[in-house]
């Protein structure tokens, strides 16, 4: 396939909806958390870290693409 104009922007786009869709699943998941009953709070939470982790890891690889752009 022929590389395109558009095609390049694609890919700073798909990785800034990669954590854009981490984030709100971090904010899902620390409603949850809020709401879970307390026996079962360990696990939430724990659910909580996770989502941080991919979200830090998203943000990762959006800061790498915005990288050679700003230079």
């Amino acid at each position: 396939m022929p590389i395109t104009q558009s095609q390049p922007s694609r890919i700073p786009l798909k990785a800034l909806e990669r954590w854009r869709a981490a984030a709100q699943l971090v904010a899902a998941r620390w409603e949850r958390f809020l709401h879970t009953e307390p026996e079962m709070r360990i696990f939430a939470y724990a659910s909580y870290v996770a989502a941080l982790d991919s979200e830090e890891a998203a943000a990762a690889d959006l800061a790498a693409l915005a990288r050679p752009a700003a230079a």
